[in-house]
């Protein structure tokens, strides 16, 4: 599914939800679902920084594909990163690269979360496009190795 098919259908989700509590156990909800991680996932390594409560991520590349996978010390947080996952995970680098995150804006998080915690989702982001970009760069010198321009 491509990524604005994704964000499409979360934003109308999040339409549906009718007040900021809704939004709240919709997250939640998401969080509960998002498989908890061994002490050994939830290094300083994967430690998102900025965040007010404690959330974890990683990636891996497979078929040229990002996978997330995440953690959280926090119910909410927990949700929102698997928000960010939902939509991210089994894309490929440069849509990824490429995305705007308008969604973020459109579904209102800045109005029913806190700063701090709108905040984390910008993080997220930031750390997704972190390895978005890491990876793209690894597939270019895989792909240039392969035809001997390195």
């Amino acid at each position: 599914m491509t990524l604005n098919k994704r964000e499409k259908i979360i934003k109308k989700e999040f339409h549906v939800l009718k007040n900021w509590e809704e939004k709240y156990e919709y997250l939640i909800d998401l969080g509960n679902k998002l498989p908890k991680k061994s002490d050994d996932f939830r290094s300083d390594e994967k430690l998102i920084h900025g965040c007010q409560s404690k959330v974890w991520m990683d990636a891996q590349l497979k078929k040229y594909r990002i996978f997330f996978e995440a953690d959280g010390d926090a119910l909410l947080p927990r949700g929102m990163v698997a928000l960010m996952i939902r939509i991210y995970s089994g894309l490929l680098p440069f849509e990824i690269i490429n995305s705007n995150a308008n969604f973020i804006y459109e579904i209102g998080f800045q109005s029913f979360l806190s700063p701090i915690r709108a905040n984390g989702m910008l993080l997220f982001l930031k750390k997704i496009k972190f390895y978005a970009i890491a990876f793209n760069a690894k597939i270019s010198i895989g792909l240039n190795k392969n035809r001997g321009l390195i």
